[in-house]
């Protein structure tokens, strides 16, 4: 059975541009043209369609999908299985920051400061496709990979864990300026977290990273949503604390 180009966009949820453009780089051709034109689709062109929108889904970029769906020994169920592991862990992970949404609201209306549980949930390597895409080919990526696949899933709650705690004590001396001791002190423990839980993190790296967090969309929205003004305040943090590394 053979579908139009409208028809696929209505059942993908997806507009005919996308679908044209898609077309046009070559990820999605149609398995036919009409006589008129009109761009024909069938059953595989819809499970492929599927699979692009799952990989863009969990942050891969077109150019990424279009080599691993080209890949001969792409696995079709095989795939399906990852997509549905990484959604269930999407899934839990949302259900944490829901939590630490609701703890958050109790303890406004109580009149609470903010704890280490009102950041639980949150995990910067949700930007790791982002992260991948920036800096894949250097050598502090291989290494944060080598050591992660190192690391348990009991290593890797700690390491959320820590990291919670270590943006609660930054967002708790964002009312001093980024070269106050106690702000400087509290990036340092960030800075220390990535030197020893993923990478070599050289003052050149960190302040790569400081700008990532100020200028790149994705890494500024994550601690935006924390608390507004974090992103601008750490990239700040980071490049004192990078030039103190230097001195």
């Amino acid at each position: 059975m053979s579908h139009t180009v409208k028809t696929v966009a209505e059942i993908a949820g997806a507009s005919v541009r996308t679908l044209h453009h898609y077309d046009q780089i070559g990820l999605l051709k149609p398995a036919a043209v009409s006589g008129a034109g009109y761009r024909l689709y069938d059953e595989r062109d819809l499970q492929k369609l599927q699979q692009i929108l799952f990989f863009k889904e969990l942050g891969f970029d077109l150019k990424e999908i279009k080599r691993i769906l080209s890949d001969p020994h792409f696995d079709r169920q095989d795939a399906l299985l990852k997509h549905r592991k990484l959604l269930l862990e999407r899934q839990q992970r949302l259900r944490q920051l829901i939590k630490s949404v609701d703890h958050t609201l109790k303890a406004i209306q109580r009149g609470k400061p903010m704890d280490a549980t009102m950041f639980e949930g949150f995990d910067p390597s949700q930007y790791e496709e982002e992260a991948r895409r920036r800096w894949g080919n250097t050598d502090a990526w291989k290494e944060s990979q080598r050591r992660g696949r190192s690391y348990t899933p009991a290593d890797w709650e700690q390491i959320k864990k820590e990291g919670g705690q270590i943006i609660g004590r930054i967002v708790s001396v964002m009312d001093r300026g980024p070269a106050d001791p106690k702000a400087q002190e509290a990036i340092a423990a960030h800075h220390r977290q990535i030197d020893q839980r993923f990478y070599t993190c050289t003052p050149e790296i960190y302040r790569g990273l400081a700008n990532a967090y100020a200028d790149d969309p994705g890494f500024r929205e994550f601690y935006e949503k924390i608390k507004p003004g974090l992103a601008r305040f750490m990239h700040d943090c980071m490049l004192i604390y990078a030039d103190s590394l230097d001195a």
